[in-house]
């Protein structure tokens, strides 16, 4: 029985594979992780893309309405999904320039897998000064 025993102990030809089933829980967390951090950068660029359009369009001669900036904000934003709202589009004036400041906020809805994420506000501002 000792000896049975002690030839078991000795064999190591399964020692790789239960260190592999160990470890690989662990690594495909981290790889989840990663994507869904991955997905937020995604989201924050496609973000910034929409309204840099918007603030574009909005700079353009003869004046676009905020409609025809919305629209374009909403045509080139990519990576959240059809999460955004409507975009705030605040016009005013300073030292005798007319400007629009354009407000953006969504929360994406980021799952990873079978991990619960709180929610994430993304925004971005950006404000434009009109043609006369």
């Amino acid at each position: 029985m000792i000896r049975a025993l002690r030839s078991v102990a000795r064999n190591r030809s399964g020692a790789t594979t239960a260190e592999f089933a160990l470890t690989l829980p662990l690594f495909l967390a981290f790889v989840f992780v990663f994507f869904g951090i991955g997905a937020v950068f995604w989201a924050n660029a496609g973000l910034r893309n929409g309204v840099g359009e918007g603030a574009r369009v909005a700079t353009l001669f003869p004046r676009r309405n905020n409609t025809q900036i919305s629209t374009a904000i909403r045509a080139n934003s990519f990576g959240m999904g059809n999460v955004m709202t409507a975009p705030t589009i605040t016009p005013g004036a300073a030292n005798g320039q007319d400007f629009v400041d354009i407000t953006v906020t969504v929360d994406p809805q980021f799952d990873l897998f079978f991990i619960e994420v709180e929610p994430i506000t993304l925004s971005e501002t950006r404000r434009v000064y009109r043609p006369a």
